[in-house]
């Protein structure tokens, strides 16, 4: 998994409330187990015109927010369906940060598993990193994970909190497999004395 450390980026407005895992990533492309090749079909109900043509509406389509990696989004982010493809999606198509007041708490969490850093703010601090989104390219906006802050394009910072652990993992890139493989050592300790202590095993 790759790491997470401090991220400087075009932020991405969407003011939606209720934003589910269907929206995210509707059904259709749910086909594939494989985390790779999901951007396509990121906010593809929003993205994507009856003939299959861009919307030029849709604020990712816009030439403005084209390399966006930070979402600035509304209330209950990511609700719905347990839907691992949902952040799948969003890292495949380049979002790295989901910044909201509140998030569903399965999509939450695998965002954590799989490097995407979803932030919890205020609504007032919301309501100041949306004003910031909403000026398009020049709304490079600083996410620094380390220090738990975020800093806006006029140099006002904001604190974050993060659960502590999770942090570690994302600084680390640890998902659950890059957890395991950090107790190897005593692994292989443990099934080298569970052979010699019980050999009939």
């Amino acid at each position: 998994m790759q790491k997470f450390e401090s991220l400087t980026g075009i932020a991405a407005p969407m003011p939606i409330v209720n934003v589910d895992t269907d929206m995210i990533i509707p059904k259709d492309y749910l086909k594939t187990i494989r985390r790779t090749g999901l951007g396509k079909g990121l906010f593809a109900n929003l993205r994507y015109r009856e003939d299959g043509s861009d919307d030029p509406d849709f604020v990712l389509n816009r030439p403005a927010y084209k390399g966006a990696e930070i979402l600035v989004a509304g209330d209950n982010f990511g609700c719905g369906s347990s839907r691992e493809h949902a952040p799948w999606a969003l890292l495949d198509f380049g979002i790295r940060c989901v910044i909201s007041t509140s998030f569903a708490d399965i999509f939450y969490n695998n965002c954590f598993k799989n490097g995407i850093l979803p932030v919890v703010v205020s609504p007032e601090v919301l309501a100041l990193l949306m004003d910031d989104a909403e000026r398009g390219a020049n709304a490079r906006i600083t996410v620094d994970l380390a220090n738990q802050t975020i800093s806006g394009p006029d140099g006002g910072t904001v604190a974050f909190d993060i659960d502590p652990f999770r942090k570690h993992c994302l600084l680390n890139g640890l998902d659950d497999i890059g957890l395991t493989m950090e107790k190897a050592g005593g692994i292989e300790r443990f099934e080298h004395r569970l052979a010699t202590d019980r050999p009939w095993v």
